[in-house]
């Protein structure tokens, strides 16, 4: 008798030990990784770990504008600067007409995160009217002639710092730590030439527009020490978007001072802006924007005008909150609707600045009124008493699982055990890549979640149980019931999914914790499930103990009822006749 061919489903079922072995590695890798970054626990929420709080006051030239709505508008800005996954457990509300209270939970930079939310992020393009170097530091190395370069701007080096004037010494040749803007046609200069000059002075820059003939504007040029904390702070305070002003940057660790024109690129006029690694150039982190419709036509109008001027008036400034972040000059005009401001940014840096740039510009400044440590919401006795609580109900869960299940309770604590570690070492990678705390909602998500993965186990248990009802065996039982199980457990997760997904974008705060944690654990059941569960089921099916129906294997064909096979008998054949025959 010819052997039966083997097909798909035998080759499926010989081989569970794949699936084992490939979830086991990514527990491993995971885990590794976890203890290779140095942070082998979840970051703790601000009701569980305590952690800064921070109060802003509104400031405004205008009392008028100090209003609910401008608040409110502040409140949404910041918290996206500070949570803008939503799941850093970062808490900004007003208090009173004119505060702001921001909670940061402990583990996060508080200072980048008072950095962010209270810098106004007011990005202006302005056209360089004079520039000179500021604070009476050592002449910095020559710079280049005036005289267009012949060089391409496409050879230029991306990593040598723009000249602030033709004729004017210029910084040191490397990138500004500031950052440089480069685009199409926004190079860095060319190297410096052999010649030495001394350091300028305000009357030998570049002649100036209209605007800077004003005397008063002269005079605050010339008398602005950019090395001073307290001018540089008030350089350009009072500045109207439409007039001229002074303002300082920095080059390397020379300071510059500037006379800027009128507002030719306003940030409202940035679409998006995103932080990228420049893996091609070997320039670092650089931050790239992308305009508007008309952002983009002003842009390569502004381009196209300075591309005709003498340095320093064919370069333009990139003004942040009332300090030049970059000067870069124009060969030609652009006109691709976008730029990218690189040098050398840390990756945190960049990402802050495109995090404010896409966020878009406060409505109101903010001064810093106090600074406060504040103690975790939740003591350590509720704390404690909380997670045993949870362990009394997961032994509940446990036991009652041994008593009905008796053997296939091996496999389920298994798998709740292989859910728990990936849902610990996920949620300790996920502190540190995206911000997340674990706060009280959060931890309620993943106790929901433990009868999830539980009804998962369930489902595929009983419906083994109702194939040996039917009289199979359990090998067969088991292939059999998947299939059924597989669609209830996939369609039961997505539905859990879905309002977990739902719940997360049309709440704020701590909801968001606790929808995010439901969702994530979600996943981790049909990974589980699919990749753990069966495949322990299959190879346990050919063990004695569990094959053979042992009455602690929990099937037991006799304990669950099991009706005797069904025989096929063969049809009565009738006589025939030789003659009809």
């Amino acid at each position: 008798m010819a052997a039966p061919k083997k097909g798909r489903k035998a080759s499926a079922q010989s081989k569970p030990g794949r699936s084992l072995a490939l979830i086991l590695i990514a527990i491993v890798a995971l885990t590794g990784g976890m203890f290779a970054t140095g942070h082998t626990t979840p970051r703790l929420g601000i009701d569980l770990a305590g952690g800064t709080s921070i109060t802003l006051e509104a400031q405004s030239g205008q009392e008028s504008a100090i209003n609910k709505t401008n608040m409110n508008t502040a409140v949404d800005i910041m918290n996206r600067r500070v949570n803008g996954l939503g799941v850093s457990e970062a808490e900004v509300q007003t208090q009173g007409d004119r505060n702001i209270i921001v909670n940061i939970p402990k583990g996060t930079n508080s200072k980048q995160a008072r950095d962010q939310v209270g810098t106004t992020a007011k990005l202006y393009f302005r056209p360089v009217l004079q520039s000179a170097p500021s604070g009476g530091a050592p002449a910095p190395s020559p710079s280049p002639s005036g005289s267009a370069s012949p060089k391409p701007s496409g050879s230029a080096s991306p990593s040598a710092s723009a000249s602030p004037s033709g004729d004017e010494a210029t910084p040191s040749a490397s990138a500004t730590t500031q950052g440089r803007a480069v685009g199409e046609a926004l190079k860095a200069d060319p190297s410096p030439s052999a010649s030495t000059a001394p350091a300028a002075t305000p009357s030998a820059s570049a002649p100036a527009d209209a605007a800077t003939d004003d005397s008063k504007l002269q005079a605050q040029f010339a008398a602005l020490d950019c090395s001073d904390v307290k001018q540089r702070d008030a350089a350009g305070k009072s500045a109207k978007p439409g007039a001229a002003t002074v303002a300082c940057g920095q080059d390397g660790e020379q300071w510059m001072k500037f006379v800027l024109g009128p507002v030719a690129v306003d940030g409202t006029d940035v679409d998006k802006a995103q932080a990228l690694l420049d893996t091609q150039s070997g320039a670092g982190w650089k931050v790239t924007m992308d305009f508007t419709g008309a952002g983009g036509k002003k842009f390569a109008q502004i381009t196209g005008d300075l591309a005709t001027k003498q340095s320093p008036q064919n370069e333009f400034a990139i003004v942040l909150d009332d300090k030049v972040i970059s000067h870069p000059y124009v060969r030609q005009a652009i006109s691709g609707g976008n730029a990218e401001i690189s040098g050398n940014f840390t990756q945190q840096e960049a990402q802050d600045l495109s995090n404010m740039l896409s966020y878009g510009a406060l409505p109101l400044t903010f001064k810093e009124a106090s600074v406060t440590t504040v103690t975790a919401a939740l003591g350590t006795e509720q704390l404690h008493a909380g997670l045993l609580a949870g362990a009394i109900g997961l032994a509940l869960v446990v036991i009652y699982l041994v008593l009905y299940y008796r053997g296939l309770s091996l496999i389920a604590v298994a798998s709740l055990l292989v859910s728990a570690a990936l849902t610990y070492v996920i949620m300790s990678l996920l502190g540190p890549a995206i911000g997340f705390a674990l706060n009280l909602p959060a931890v309620c998500g993943a106790i929901v979640a433990i009868g999830i993965t539980a009804d998962s186990f369930i489902v595929y248990f009983e419906r083994i149980r109702d194939e040996i009802r039917e009289g199979r065996s359990l090998r067969p039982a088991v292939e059999r019931a998947w299939p059924r199980a597989r669609r209830t457990i996939l369609v039961s997760d997505f539905v859990s999914f879905l309002a977990a997904a739902v719940l997360f974008i049309v709440t704020v705060g701590k909801v968001q914790g606790f929808a995010f944690t439901l969702g994530l654990t979600t996943v981790l059941d049909v990974v589980v499930v699919f990749f753990f569960t069966k495949p322990l089921m299959t190879i346990l099916a050919r063990t004695k103990f569990f094959g053979g129906g042992h009455k602690w294997s929990g099937l037991d064909p006799k304990s669950l009822g099991a009706q005797p096979p069904l025989r096929r008998t063969r049809r009565p054949v009738a006589p025939v006749d030789p003659k009809e025959a």
